[in-house]
């Protein structure tokens, strides 16, 4: 990549608030790949690839509600790395990269990915939290999140809330809300629930939002009749090191290799 494809205002803007939203980055036709591969999984046309984990909403597993189909139960598709459709046509996007490369440099691992569903009649909810605490390297400023919107995200279905600004802070303590139904992992940062400054970002199907791992965000409920389906990687700069005991998930996941070298004794 020669030039960059962000604007200095761009660049601006996500320095300064801690995320981006580009809108129309995707096609239509691009996004049907991916919610056609997503149907496919959940629905047993195809299999789940190996180490894919398939993940049923906490609601739908505990029995306290009753999905009336496979889409109705599933919160969402986490480590698609071995899935060719959607790793290489999501995580490998040319036009994607480009992006990522701005703000990391020219040699990337794709460090986490996910197709996230947010079916009617369940809580849903992800407390506002820092995805730092998932990533057992650094520096932070070396990690990007992509999340790109495949249907239509408001207020009313549960679009992403951001805290503007709170990328600049510090990688907070994380909890269990103090709510009846949590889906696995969905932890939230101690005391970001007095955060007054939240903003909602509605975004249409095809818009990008990339943003820094400490930023605070989470979502809603999905108080609508559809669905609100998502799909999303972090990347990090092949330069990042791992660092043993900063996050609780360790090195589970395999860090891959997208665009440019491996650096030695990197991640």
């Amino acid at each position: 990549m020669t030039a960059s494809p962000l604007s200095p205002e761009q660049r601006r803007h996500y320095d300064e608030q801690g995320y981006l939203v580009l809108p129309g980055f995707f096609a239509p036709e691009e996004l049907e790949v991916w919610n056609h591969r997503f149907l496919d999984i959940v629905e047993e046309r195809v299999p789940a690839a190996p180490e894919m984990l398939v993940m049923r909403d906490v609601m739908v597993a505990k029995g306290a509600v009753r999905a009336g189909s496979r889409l109705e139960g599933v919160a969402k598709i986490q480590d698609f790395h071995n899935d060719p459709v959607l790793f290489d046509a999501y995580v490998k996007h040319p036009r994607l990269l480009d992006v990522v490369e701005a703000f990391l440099g020219p040699d990337l691992k794709s460090v986490h990915n996910m197709l996230i569903n947010k079916p009617p009649g369940v809580d849903g909810r992800h407390p506002l939290h820092q995805d730092l605490l998932y990533f057992p390297f650094r520096p932070a400023e070396a990690i990007l999140a992509t999340w790109v919107a495949i249907d239509r995200c408001t207020p009313e279905n549960g679009c992403l809330v951001v805290v503007p600004g709170s990328h600049r802070g510090e990688l907070l303590k994380h909890e269990r809300p103090d709510w009846e139904y949590v889906n696995y992992l969905y932890v939230g940062a101690k005391g970001a629930g007095e955060a007054t400054e939240r903003v909602h970002l509605p975004m249409e199907p095809g818009d990008l939002v990339v943003f820094h791992p400490v930023l605070l965000h989470g979502s809603g409920r999905n108080r609508t009749r559809g669905y609100r389906r998502a799909i999303s990687c972090h990347y990090a700069s092949a330069t990042c090191r791992y660092v043993a005991g900063l996050s609780p998930i360790g090195k589970g996941r395999p860090y891959l290799s997208v665009r440019g070298r491996e650096h030695e004794g990197c991640i």
